[in-house]
């Protein structure tokens, strides 16, 4: 096992009070997993992502536990989780085309990470040219500001550099979002082949495009306010979702070659609920089709088939 992440609980402070963003996260990512996270904007995706590397000033770690190749991560020690970074645990951020600082160039952003982590930036500019290569990239990129590569090289090497140390555990934030279609695919073949070549050993592939992660992800865990609603193999959760939250948003995807007078896409009524005061029992319910009264209590997030896991009394 890879990664272990038990009973999650991070919140963010503000002046009206606490909100709840992560609230009793659960999950494994078996050794060689590409997980894909996905989920409404605001269902606590990236601050999952975000926790699992760096807690920012606004988050605080309430409880709970993660256990990365069996150690487990000082989530709550800023100076000691430096230990983990880059080498067991690393992050392509949300934002990776403005993660550059734009007044070094390349290869001097490259030698201060190194540094940062007591490596030599001679012993490994060798592998570090072969891997720019590996994504299409120069090594002239090396001596050039970040403001002289376009959006999709900056990403490419963002790429490059958060997964120089081979660490276990990569999480990609939404690396797809700001990137062209075809650009968004050759993302995330690269991704893949990041992990076949053993440059990461797991992943946690962060985006709200369903289409991307069928396409890169063994498993899908579909997130909704907070909480987890769903796991299971990518193939089962398009084809065969059982959370009604995951039906909805599966059948919200245009297919290739339906016309609107054919099918027309449905969204999801409602909107979901406020993180200050989260309701009690299943947050979905005010938006379920299936609510019954028993989802004033918090469903588990359980197995009802080998490998799928599911929270949601209407189908536990």
């Amino acid at each position: 096992m890879s990664l272990r992440v038990d009973d999650l609980k991070v919140y963010y402070r503000t002046l009206r009070g606490d909100v709840q963003a992560l609230d009793g996260v659960t999950f494994e990512i078996a050794d060689g997993e590409i997980m894909g996270l996905a989920g409404e904007s605001g269902c606590g995706k990236s601050t999952l992502g975000k926790s699992l590397i760096r807690l920012d000033g606004r988050m605080r770690h309430v409880g709970g536990s993660v256990t990365l190749d069996g150690k487990q991560l000082p989530l709550g020690d800023d100076r000691a989780m430096n230990a983990f970074r880059f080498k067991s645990v690393s992050i392509v951020p949300q934002y990776a085309m403005s993660a550059l600082n734009p007044t070094r160039k390349v290869g001097r952003i490259a030698e201060e990470l190194l540094e940062s982590r007591g490596i030599h930036f001679d012993g490994v500019r060798p592998e570090l040219v072969r891997r720019l290569e590996l994504v299409g990239l120069s090594k002239d990129v090396l001596g050039m500001f970040p403001i002289e590569l376009s959006g999709g090289m900056k990403q490419r090497t963002v790429m490059v550099l958060s997964t120089l140390l081979n660490p276990s555990l990569l999480i990609a934030d939404e690396v797809t979002s700001a990137l062209d279609v075809s650009s968004q695919r050759a993302v995330a073949e690269m991704l893949v082949e990041f992990r076949e070549r053993s440059y990461v050993k797991s992943m946690v592939f962060i985006t709200h495009d369903l289409a991307i992660l069928y396409q890169a992800a063994d498993t899908i865990l579909v997130m909704y306010a907070g909480r987890l609603a769903e796991k299971a193999s990518s193939d089962a959760v398009i084809s065969r979702p059982k959370h009604p939250y995951t039906q909805l948003l599966v059948s919200s995807l245009p297919e290739v070659g339906v016309r609107y007078a054919d099918r027309r896409l449905e969204g999801i009524p409602g909107k979901p609920p406020s993180l200050l005061e989260p309701p009690h029992g299943c947050r979905f319910r005010d938006r379920c089709p299936l609510a019954f009264a028993k989802c004033a209590e918090q469903p588990p997030f359980v197995e009802v088939e080998p490998g799928h896991r599911v929270a949601c009394w209407a189908v536990t």
